[in-house]
């Protein structure tokens, strides 16, 4: 680890990229500001926010006694997410059905199942929530025909098929409407905008990862800052990938006068990479994993139901290269960082807890999301030294390992 790693952090470029999540920025913020404030309770440090436009925070810490200020940056997709979720009720039905045969066709569903079944669980779960809705639906349209036409026999009978479709509809229409709740079409849609091209990246996304490395890029090129981190979370851990694989191979990676820090929380990488055309995230995996130009942690936690937890990304994606570096795989631990009470409570809040990583920890052990974003340390040294742990799951998975586009 070159010397840059080392050197203590007066001010932090940090660079959030979310998962498949429609909401504005401003969410991410108000979760720091929040748990922030609870995190520094319980470890006893200090940090302040301010905010800077639509998508951007100021920090001031004072952490393991020094000053330290950064940058938050939420790098946006959001409106990618919105487009590929303005879908009908008739098309989400159609995209069941295509991303369930391409996961099942190809051999994928059943290679994940034998990594963790916690995430393919959670990928089944709209699946069988809304096909339970479809099926309501249809027994609703005939009950209300049947009825109908036992009233009124003959051709004025027919009325009870027109009622029963309208309740029909309006059945699948309430819990289209409920779906804040329930995230069924929600989870469908993630997994469809996953599958729909069989794990390559759409055209604007991207477009949309060029304009992230642009900006990570520019940052690389400050004098005043002392480290850049990249943090993924959930889908964006992939997309974190892709973004500085791409800064490595064109050079400007090297280029930067920071220390350069990945952090990847609670991932879901081989939901893309285990399908037939990821080569290009498989490729990312593969070179990403061999640097010596940053240091790369992934984090995840066995309670994260909807996590790849304790799975090392390129080796279970059938690409870890002789002398892999990176990542090294730790767990956030919930259920002792949680507490017994706190775990008790969220232990079957799984969607809740595949955000924990970036919440307060009351008894947080080497894992702090904000002493990783506004501490002192590099996110190199902070983690120097630190094994991986001994749960991971590496041995390679994904039947499909082609890395050539």
């Amino acid at each position: 680890m070159d010397e840059r790693f080392d050197r203590p952090v007066g001010r932090r470029r940090v660079f959030y990229i979310p998962g498949f999540d429609p909401y504005p920025p401003r969410r991410y913020r108000e979760f720091y500001r929040k748990e922030g404030a609870d995190q520094a309770r319980y470890s006893g440090y200090r940090i302040d926010l301010r905010g800077v436009g639509t998508s951007a925070w100021e920090v001031e810490a004072r952490i393991e006694g020094h000053d330290v200020s950064a940058r938050v940056d939420v790098l946006v997709w959001s409106d990618i997410v919105n487009s590929s979720m303005d879908q009908g009720i008739g098309a989400t039905y159609l995209q069941l059905l295509k991303t369930a045969w391409i996961y099942i066709s190809t051999g994928t569903l059943w290679r994940l199942m034998q990594l963790r079944r916690g995430p393919v669980i959670a990928a089944l779960y709209p699946v069988g929530f809304l096909l339970l809705q479809l099926v309501l639906a249809v027994l609703l349209v005939f009950a209300i025909w049947t009825v109908v036409e036992f009233v009124l026999p003959g051709p004025l009978g027919m009325i009870g098929a027109v009622l029963g479709a309208m309740a029909g509809y309006g059945l699948l229409r309430a819990g289209r409407r409920l779906d804040n709740r329930i995230l069924a079409y929600y989870l469908m849609h993630d997994y469809a905008f996953s599958a729909g091209l069989r794990g390559a990246y759409q055209p604007e996304l991207e477009e949309r990862l060029s304009e992230f490395a642009d900006r990570i890029a520019e940052a690389f090129a400050d004098p005043t800052v002392d480290e850049v981190l990249v943090v993924g979370h959930s889908s964006g851990a992939y997309l974190g990938v892709s973004v500085l694989a791409d800064l490595l191979r064109d050079g400007r990676l090297a280029d930067s006068q920071a220390a350069v820090g990945f952090l990847s929380l609670g991932h879901v990488v081989p939901m893309v990479s285990f399908l037939p055309d990821a080569s290009r995230l498989r490729r990312d995996l593969h070179d990403l994993s061999l640097t010596e130009q940053l240091a790369w942690i992934d984090v995840t936690a066995l309670g994260d139901g909807c996590a790849f937890a304790m799975c090392d990304p390129v080796g279970v994606s059938g690409v870890a290269p002789e002398g892999q570096r990176w990542p090294i795989v730790i767990s956030a631990a919930f259920s002792r960082t949680l507490g017994p009470e706190q775990w008790k409570r969220l232990r079957r809040s799984w969607f809740r807890l595949h955000f924990q990583y970036l919440f307060a920890l009351p008894n947080a052990e080497d894992y702090d999301y904000f002493r990783v974003t506004a501490g002192p340390m590099t996110l190199g040294a902070r983690f120097d030294g630190r094994a991986p742990s001994p749960s991971t799951k590496r041995e390679a998975l994904s039947k499909y390992r082609s890395m050539t586009q």
